[in-house]
């Protein structure tokens, strides 16, 4: 179970997310944004470390951390 907070967000943002999202209520809307910028960053550090030789991921690797990350997330 989640906690509760309270956060000032503007209104007409907030709107507009749900309208894209097409989600039905602000928590939905803003636990889809939060989702999406955690795989935003993910895929962003993933990235940053591909052809450095700090990262050794082959496909099937991948697919098995996006297997994963989709068990530990909630769908809507």
């Amino acid at each position: 179970m989640g906690m509760k907070t309270l956060v000032d967000i503007d209104e007409a943002v907030l709107k507009e997310a749900m309208g894209i999202a097409g989600a039905s209520s602000k928590k939905e809307t803003i636990m889809l944004a939060l989702e999406e910028l955690i795989k935003s960053r993910l895929r962003q550090q993933i990235r940053s470390k591909m052809g450095s030789g700090i990262l050794h991921l082959g496909l099937s690797d991948l697919k098995k951390m996006r297997q994963r990350r989709q068990k530990t997330h909630k769908t809507f």
